[in-house]
């Protein structure tokens, strides 16, 4: 069985039918950082995971609830990220690309680290893939440790509560429940849109500072 995101097996509302409560905490654990959930469906899980709380259909727990334990997994995800890079970081760098691991990117997450610094931490929880390296690099670079906690924390409940909410008000939507495919894949577009201001902002500080007589 597939569905325009793919396999059924990535299919948000397949996963929350199957695995619950537990499955949506472990798989945003795992896309936050371990390398092996970079493929995970973060951001549209966590939409259905709003509009499934509204409707009362799998999930049963209130709003608050949902999105305190979102967040705590998804923070505890890139706790672990950033102690596993700091302790296996030049492992990790020479590991071979594989099935489940590429390093081109750990590269981009090293790029995204290197241009924003401690503000990727919270950046990096909006663009899929990135967001699950980011935390691995950042340990691996021996980021302090406080400034990672703080940025961890500020972002990790951003994105957890911020999608999750937004899924519970816009799912009561007809129009968005009928297109609830399309929309999902709009998330995925909207989530590179952060990423992409910082980039032209970059672009045209690097324009400025070129233009500026010596």
């Amino acid at each position: 069985m597939t569905s325009a995101l793919g396999p059924s097996f990535l299919d948000p509302q397949w996963l929350i039918s199957t695995f619950g409560l537990i499955g949506i905490l472990a798989i945003v654990f795992a896309e936050s950082g371990l390398l092996i959930g970079f493929f995970l469906p973060g951001d549209s899980l966590l939409f259905n995971t709003g509009l499934l709380v509204a409707d009362g259909t799998y999930l049963h727990q209130p709003l608050w609830l949902m999105c305190l334990l979102v967040s705590i997994a998804a923070i505890a995800g890139d706790q672990f990220g950033y102690l596993f890079g700091r302790r296996f970081g030049p492992a990790v760098f020479r590991r071979p690309d594989s099935r489940f691991f590429k390093q081109e990117n750990l590269a981009r997450a090293r790029d995204f680290f290197a241009r924003y610094g401690a503000r990727s931490i919270v950046l990096a929880r909006f663009v899929p893939i990135v967001r699950t390296f980011t935390p691995i690099v950042a340990g691996a670079s021996h980021m302090h440790y406080r400034t990672f906690l703080i940025y961890n924390a500020i972002g990790g409940t951003l994105w957890g509560c911020g999608v999750t909410i937004l899924g519970y008000f816009l799912g009561q939507v007809g129009f968005v429940r009928s297109n609830i495919e399309l929309i999902l894949i709009g998330i995925v577009i909207v989530s590179l849109i952060p990423i992409g201001v910082e980039l032209l902002r970059g672009r045209r500080r690097a324009r400025t500072s070129g233009s500026e007589p010596r």
